[in-house]
């Protein structure tokens, strides 16, 4: 995806986690720090999604800074 950091097997930089996002419509791919709510496990984030208030469960990358400052994390893939 354009923008995102490479991940490196060296560092944490950019890394895939477990989360709970808040998000309008599930078509994003990109997500504000603020929205993200990084889980230890997939059975946590599971538990912790609610669809009827817009947070669902995924695997993010990241964070990662924007060219406009901000942290944010990319979709690897919804759960």
């Amino acid at each position: 995806m354009r923008g995102m950091v490479p991940l490196d097997p060296h560092t944490q930089v950019s890394k895939p986690e477990f989360a709970v996002v808040y998000v309008p419509k599930r078509s994003r791919k990109r997500f504000a720090a603020n929205c993200v709510n990084i889980k230890k496990s997939k059975e946590d984030a599971l538990k912790s999604a609610n669809n009827e208030d817009k947070k669902y469960a995924a695997i993010v990358i990241g964070p990662s800074k924007s060219s406009e400052g901000q942290y944010i994390y990319y979709l690897g893939e919804w759960l």
